[in-house]
C-alpha cells in the first residue's frame, strides 16, 4: 500500500510541475524564485541555497552543502492578473483583431512544483554529491479567446526540466559542480492564424562553482548554455490553405554570480546577494522580442533559534521588451509584418521590474523533516506595444517539505 502511495504522489507532482504562470518570471525563464526557502528570499541561492532543490537547479556546485540524502519537494500557487488592450480600429490587415478594452486573460491561476534529491558518496576517498531533480523550468500563458475580438488569441509555453548532476569538493574551500538538463516544452499558438499544441526536447548543460572566500562569505558562480527546441507543423495562415510551417524557440544562455555572508548578529544572519544575466538577443523567437536581461536578487534569513528561521527578500529586474520589433519570430513571418510581431510581444509581457517576498521554516516539525511557507508579489506594470497594451501583476504562495537522511545530514 505504501509503495502505491508514493507512486500516485510522484505522478501528482510531476503534473503539478507541468504548469508555471508568465507572471513569476524572469523573461520566460523561472530561477530559483519558486523554491521552498530560496523563494522566500527573492530567489537569492547562487552561493549558499537554504533548500536542495535550488542547489540541483541553480549552481551545481552548491550540491556539496548537502551530506547524506536530502530529499525537498515543493509547491506553490501563482495567481496572475493579465489584461490587454487594443486601441481602435484594430489590426484588420490580414489579422482579423478588433479593438478591445482591458480584457482579462482566462489562464487559469496555476500549481507548480518542483522535486529535488540529493546523496552524498565518497569516490576513492573523496566527497561527492549527486543529484536529481524534476523542476518547472519556463513557462508563459495568456487566453482571450473569450473576447470575440481577439479572433482567438491566446499563447502558452510550457517546460519541465528533469536535471542530473554532480558536484565535488575540490578543497577545504572550492567545489565544482555539474548538470545535464532534458527538458520537455510545449507551445500552443502564438500566432493568430490556424495554431495548435505541439511538445518537443531539449538539452541543456550547467557548470557551476562554490568558493568559501572566509569562514562566513561564500561566492559562487554558474552558467547554463542555450536550450532549442522546433516545434514541427505548428502554425498556419489562409494565405496558403493546408500550409504549415514550423516554429523555432530558444531558451537564453544564462550566467550567474552571488554571494553570501554571515558575519552579522553572531552568526544568525544570512545575508545574500544574486546578479542573473540572461542573453535573450541569442535566441530564436524570444530574440525577437526581448533583449538581454540583467536580475538582482537580494535575499536575507534570520535564524530565531534551533528550530526557526524567518526570510525575506526583494527582487529587480530590467525590463526586457524590445522597442523596434521586426518582421519575422522563430523562423515565422506573419502576414501582417512587424504589427503582428508586435502584437506577440504584448502577449508575452515581461514588463513587471519589482517583486517582494517573505516566508518562515521550522526545522524537525517531525523527525529530521522540516517545513517551510513563503509568499511573494510582483507590482503592477503596464506597456503599450504598437496598438496593444498589456498590464501585468501577480502574487503566489507556497509550502515544501524537506528530508534529511543520515546523522551528517546539511541543517544551512
Amino acid at each position: 500500500m505504501m509503495k502505491y502511495r508514493v507512486s500516485t504522489l510522484l505522478v501528482v507532482l510531476i503534473l503539478m510541475s507541468t504548469k508555471v504562470a508568465q507572471a513569476q518570471n524572469f523573461g520566460v525563464e523561472l530561477f530559483n524564485n519558486i523554491m521552498p526557502a530560496s523563494g522566500a528570499m527573492a530567489g537569492a541561492s547562487i552561493a549558499s541555497p537554504q533548500d536542495v532543490q535550488s542547489a540541483i537547479k541553480g549552481n551545481p556546485a552548491t550540491m556539496t552543502q548537502y551530506h547524506g540524502t536530502n530529499f525537498g519537494f515543493s509547491g506553490v500557487w501563482i495567481e496572475p492578473t493579465y489584461n490587454l488592450t487594443v486601441d481602435p480600429p484594430g489590426i484588420p490587415l490580414l489579422f482579423n483583431v478588433g479593438s478591445f478594452s482591458n480584457a482579462k486573460s482566462t489562464a487559469q491561476g496555476i500549481v507548480g512544483g518542483n522535486i529535488g534529491v540529493t546523496q552524498g558518496i565518497s569516490v576513492k576517498g573523496v566527497p561527492v554529491t549527486i543529484g536529481l531533480g524534476l523542476f518547472a523550468g519556463a513557462g508563459a500563458g495568456v487566453d482571450f479567446r473569450h473576447v470575440p475580438e481577439s479572433n482567438g488569441t491566446h499563447a502558452n509555453l510550457i517546460a519541465l526540466d528533469i536535471y542530473a548532476g554532480a558536484a565535488v569538493d575540490l578543497t577545504d574551500r572550492l567545489s565544482a559542480g555539474a548538470t545535464i538538463t532534458l527538458s520537455n516544452a510545449t507551445l500552443d499558438g502564438p500566432f493568430v492564424g490556424i495554431t495548435g499544441s505541439v511538445s518537443d526536447y531539449g538539452l541543456r548543460g550547467t557548470v557551476g562553482l562554490d568558493y568559501k572566500l572566509h569562514p562566513d562569505t561564500t561566492i559562487g558562480f554558474f552558467w547554463k548554455t542555450k536550450i532549442g527546441y522546433t516545434f514541427d507543423n505548428l502554425v498556419g495562415f489562409n494565405i496558403v490553405p493546408g500550409t504549415f510551417q514550423d516554429v523555432e524557440v530558444d531558451r537564453p544562455e544564462i550566467v550567474g554570480l552571488g554571494i553570501s555572508n554571515t558575519s552579522l548578529m553572531d552568526g544568525c544572519l544570512l545575508l545574500a546577494f544574486d546578479a542573473v544575466y540572461q542573453s535573450y538577443t541569442k535566441t530564436a523567437f524570444f530574440g525577437e522580442i526581448f533583449e538581454d536581461q540583467w536580475a538582482l536578487q537580494f535575499g536575507a534569513q534570520y535564524t530565531v533559534n534551533d528550530r526557526i528561521k524567518l526570510r525575506c527578500g526583494y527582487a529587480w529586474n530590467e525590463n526586457p521588451m524590445r522597442g523596434v520589433v521586426g518582421n519575422s519570430a522563430g523562423g515565422i513571418t506573419p502576414p501582417s509584418g512587424p504589427v503582428h510581431i508586435q502584437y506577440i510581444e504584448s502577449l508575452f509581457a515581461a514588463i513587471p521590474q519589482h517583486r517582494i517576498t517573505g516566508g518562515v521554516s521550522i526545522q524537525d516539525v517531525l523527525p529530521g523533516v522540516d517545513m517551510s511557507f513563503f509568499a511573494g508579489g510582483m507590482f503592477e506594470e503596464s506597456q503599450r506595444f504598437g496598438l496593444s497594451t498589456a498590464t501585468v501583476e501577480s502574487y503566489w504562495i507556497g509550502t515544501g517539505l524537506t528530508w534529511h537522511f543520515g546523522c551528517n545530514s546539511c541543517r544551512s
